[in-house]
């Protein structure tokens, strides 16, 4: 393939000497057995890193440990400067890191530069942050007593990420939980392992150019069993896991058996409602987006069209119109639309949904298939397809992590296709197309979507930085990014002040001597 810069993007980020297995980042733990980390574009090797053994484990806690004792105690601005230097690096790097998220995810270019940029506003934000860590005062039943509650860094934080989000998801949680105090170890996918060591690199170079402890960023590399070193581990009061919901519920249980707290975000099966009232355009561009933007494999990806039996047939020929217009192709070539699935595993996966589809019933609207050929070597191509189907149809229950979206016909008012919408276990991202005003207050009411991002007339896919991220159900319940969402990296306490001479017990309880 034509590199496209990437070999200079690799030297940028540190990682020109990754053939041998890399380190896992500045803490140099790593001992274990050698992951390689193949393209999806082309399937060549990028490079090869190091997994943590137990030992290399133990080593990286107790860097973080220390660290911890001097992080929590500068001032919450002190935290934010570091993380707006951070955030700089970044800035100065995104071209770079981009184009590694692309090459080594298989997403396109600038899906890879707007990860980044998430990367960089959630810094934004929690620079800003970092000067409202804000607590709560109230009046005290007793005379001469005051009451209020501040937050306190919760200690290390433990991070676990999915390959589709190789840095953002990252970056959301450890941004905010530096400038709260806390220091974060962290697990990458083992499918986009040298995303994470770059991202080490060049936090490290700002921890050494403030001479802060190298523990306040830890990484570890490996399968779900050092991802188990974190889950199991008492010294880690919360674990941010991101991924399917079958591992969720794995680390859910075994955080809550030692009463340690749990970040979930995990499966969407994300719905579009579309009404009579719909601008079919506007449906259009955000159902295409949302079900084959990188490549089907966001948690916020459309999987399902539910549309109104009155325009159904007009918005299915529309977007199977669209859908003849995209162009497959290395991510890197800003012509295309599409990239690869991760692996040959998320092939096998697309392909049996479309199996078990016509199975069940279905219809294949656009087919799919493997492609291949020249530039197709990689075996991770597939077309984009589109499959008329029923809402309880089990594979359309079932999220498939790649570009297959279901159409699904509704009759009669919205409320039979809210009904439809929040009829499957995950409860992630939701979208209504529709200029009835009655209709969207009825979407976000209190009787409308289940999910925890409702949206009018924009797709299912995507997030904002301000808002608070996440769903219910079997998505999870947790909340990333903005709103107050850095209150679950910190612990609460209720603080009493006496300033007189009496001690008064509380309820009038009287105990003199």
């Amino acid at each position: 393939m034509t590199d496209f810069g990437i070999q200079e993007a690799l030297l940028t980020l540190g990682l020109q000497n990754i053939n041998e297995g890399t380190s896992t980042g500045n803490t140099n733990f790593s001992s274990g057995e050698i992951i390689t980390s193949y393209s999806p574009v082309d399937g060549k090797i990028i490079g090869k890193v190091k997994t943590t053994t137990k030992e290399d484990y133990a080593k990286v806690m107790e860097a973080a440990t220390e660290a911890f004792k001097t992080w929590r105690t500068k001032p919450a601005p002190l935290r934010g400067e570091i993380v707006r230097q951070f955030g700089q690096k970044l800035r100065e790097k995104k071209e770079a890191l981009g184009k590694l998220v692309s090459y080594e995810m298989g997403k396109s270019y600038q899906e890879g530069l707007g990860e980044v940029q998430e990367m960089i506003d959630i810094c934004d934000f929690a620079v800003g942050l970092s000067r409202q860590l804000h607590g709560l005062t109230m009046h005290s039943e007793r005379p001469g007593h005051r009451m209020y509650e501040q937050y306190h860094p919760l200690g290390i934080v433990g991070i676990i990420s999915a390959f589709n989000f190789p840095v953002a998801v990252w970056a959301w949680n450890t941004a905010l939980a530096w400038i709260c105090g806390d220091v974060c170890v962290w697990k990458p996918s083992e499918k986009t392992p040298l995303c994470g060591v770059a991202c080490q690199n060049i936090i490290a170079e700002v921890l050494a150019e403030n001479n802060l402890p190298e523990g306040i960023s830890g990484l570890i590399n490996g399968d779900y069993k050092v991802g188990e070193f974190m889950t199991k581990d008492k010294r880690i009061p919360l674990v941010s896991a991101t991924g399917s919901t079958r591992m969720g519920k794995i680390v859910a249980k075994e955080v809550a058996s030692r009463l340690g707290k749990s970040l979930l975000e995990l499966g969407g099966n994300n719905a579009i409602i579309v009404t009579p009232d719909a601008d079919i355009k506007m449906t259009v561009i955000g159902a295409v987006f949302g079900a084959v933007g990188t490549a089907g494999q966001r948690c916020t990806s459309t999987r399902r069209l539910i549309i109104h039996e009155s325009v159904y047939d007009i918005v299915k020929d529309a977007v199977v119109k669209a859908y003849k217009q995209l162009r497959i192709g290395n991510p890197l070539d800003e012509n295309n639309h599409v990239g690869p699935l991760i692996d040959v595993d998320a092939v096998k996966m697309y392909e049996n949904a479309l199996t078990k589809v016509v199975e069940e019933g279905g219809n294949i609207v656009v087919e799919g298939k493997v492609l291949e050929g020249n530039g197709y070597e990689s075996g991770c191509y597939v077309k984009p397809a589109i499959a008329e189907a029923k809402n309880e149809f089990k594979i359309v229950q079932h999220e498939t992590f790649a570009p297959v979206l279901y159409l699904l016909k509704y009759s009669g008012d919205v409320t039979n296709a809210l009904e439809m919408q929040n009829g499957v276990a995950q409860g992630l991202s939701s979208a209504i197309m529709t200029n009835n005003l009655r209709e969207a207050e009825a979407f976000l009411s209190v009787a409308g979507s289940d999910c925890g991002i409702a949206n009018v007339n924009i797709g299912t896919s995507g997030a904002e930085i301000g808002g608070a991220f996440g769903g219910e159900k079997e998505t999870g319940g947790g909340r990333e990014s903005g709103s107050d969402a850095w209150k679950v990296y910190m612990r609460r306490q209720t603080n009493t002040i006496n300033y007189t001479t009496d001690l008064p017990l509380a309820q009038g309880i009287k105990f003199d001597f």
